[in-house]
């Protein structure tokens, strides 16, 4: 009867991705469960967009700092929290979490709405913890699919979410007005809740693929992950494969953080009032991942299928060197934001899928804890020499011709590790592929 049910989606699917048949159910609850999470994502990413207007543009590398600090502090927490709690538990529980402080910041917000360090606190709050939850999904994913399955599939299970980040926007949009930010807190609470069970679904199904023995990885997730706080980097300094891909991930917020600089100062000299710069932001928000979606469902699959990982890695540094160039030549506030649009589009629909790839080759603990390590500390580390990088090129009146030529280099030197990277996975993913054909 399961078969029987899953032919005709497999059939469906096959025009979007290349699906085998004993794959169909656990494909669809990784689609569901990403659009579900992004839904609720992306209902809240404008309210930190906004909040970081209301504490002020010309302070943003304070709130970098702080992301910074904090994120660094809760690394090695959550580190100790996995080394105590068996995965099963451990992957919902941090939802569970998150649905908690929603409710805290509903209470501040009914309280205070236009506090400056209410903002302050939810900008940093969301900025730390959004990571650790995207990561953990994406971890999550590598740990149930395998290197020959992942090349396939990842570029559908990240359209989930491209396609979650479409409803998250419209959501925001049609409703900031009628139910204001509290109720879009509450909206996104539900959303996390739906995620917590899908993660229970999508574990029950991981465990029947290891026991009848179907492709895909062979960890369990019955236990914990021993080791000390700190385990995470010192597994990250002692491999040159998760060293590059710390670089990698450092040269792309580099690149994130220049554009979203411009993009905030000019937002905010542009529109008056909150509810008008919540709009701003998830319209753009809306037009990226409708974009993105499009790329994922039909383009990047084929893409890493014909030219192979190390194209697809070096495609969004190369568009993002065009893109620094336009802004040099014509620094508006339509090209900051058309810029802005390619560097989400392309780091949502083709580097993040396509790094994430790169973790099926690393053992189990190396990608709960060292990719942990380099989703959050690495990239908010990023950010904040971006952040400080930007301010010190500003208080040298060197504007936005300046933050050009810092995105430009960046992205240059991104190309370069990104190349690296590609070729160093394909050589370890064929001994891998290998063995797993063998057996």
């Amino acid at each position: 009867m399961i078969q029987a049910t899953e032919k005709p989606c497999a059939r469906l699917l096959s025009m979007a991705v290349k699906v085998e048949p004993s794959e169909v159910k656990a494909v669809l609850l990784a689609f569901l469960c990403n659009f579900v999470l992004l839904a609720s994502y992306y209902i809240l990413r404008p309210l930190r967009d906004t909040m970081a207007t209301v504490f002020g543009a010309d302070e943003l590398q304070n709130l970098f700092t702080g992301t910074f600090v904090i994120t660094f502090l809760c690394a090695p927490v959550y580190a100790a929290v996995a080394a105590k709690v068996r995965l099963e538990r451990f992957l919902p529980g941090l939802f569970w979490f998150w649905i908690f402080n929603i409710l805290i910041f509903y209470v501040l917000f009914q309280a205070a709405p236009e506090n400056r360090w209410v903002a302050a606190a939810y900008f940093w709050w969301f900025s730390v913890v959004n990571l650790f939850l995207i990561s953990v999904f994406w971890t999550f994913m590598a740990d149930i699919f395998s290197t020959r399955q992942a090349p396939r599939l990842f570029a559908f299970i990240a359209a989930g979410g491209s396609a979650g980040a479409i409803a998250g926007p419209l959501m925001t949009t049609l409703l900031v007005g009628l139910i204001g930010v509290g109720g879009l807190l509450l909206c996104a609470a539900g959303g996390f809740a739906i995620v917590i069970l899908l993660i229970h679904l999508l574990m029950r199904e991981k465990e029947e693929r290891r026991l009848t023995h179907q492709d895909g990885q062979s960890t369990t997730l019955n236990h914990s992950l021993p080791g000390n706080p700190f385990r995470g980097f010192s597994l990250l300094l002692k491999s040159p494969y998760l060293l590059g891909q710390a670089a990698f991930m450092l040269l792309l917020t580099w690149v994130a953080t220049v554009i979203y600089f411009l993009q905030t100062d000019l937002i905010a000299k542009a529109y008056v009032g909150v509810e008008s710069r919540t709009i701003a932001f998830a319209e753009l928000d809306l037009v990226v991942n409708v974009v993105a979606a499009v790329i994922l469902i039909f383009g990047l699959g084929r893409v890493i299928q014909r030219f192979g990982i190390t194209a697809s890695l070096v495609l969004t540094p190369v568009a993002m060197m065009a893109a620094f160039c336009g802004v040099a030549f014509a620094p508006t506030l339509f090209m900051v934001q058309s810029a802005r649009a390619l560097q989400r589009i392309t780091q949502y629909a083709i580097a993040r899928p396509s790094r994430e790839i790169l973790f099926t080759v690393v053992d189990q603990e190396s990608r709960y804890k060292a990719k942990n390590v380099i989703d959050t500390v690495v990239y908010r580390f990023g950010d904040l020499s971006a952040a400080w990088m930007q301010a010190g090129l500003r208080a040298a009146n060197f504007g936005i011709a300046g933050a050009a030529a810092l995105g430009l280099a960046a992205s240059a030197a991104w190309a370069v590790v990104a190349y690296g990277m590609g070729r160093r996975y394909e050589a370890v993913s064929k001994p891998v592929d290998a063995s797993r054909e063998s057996h």
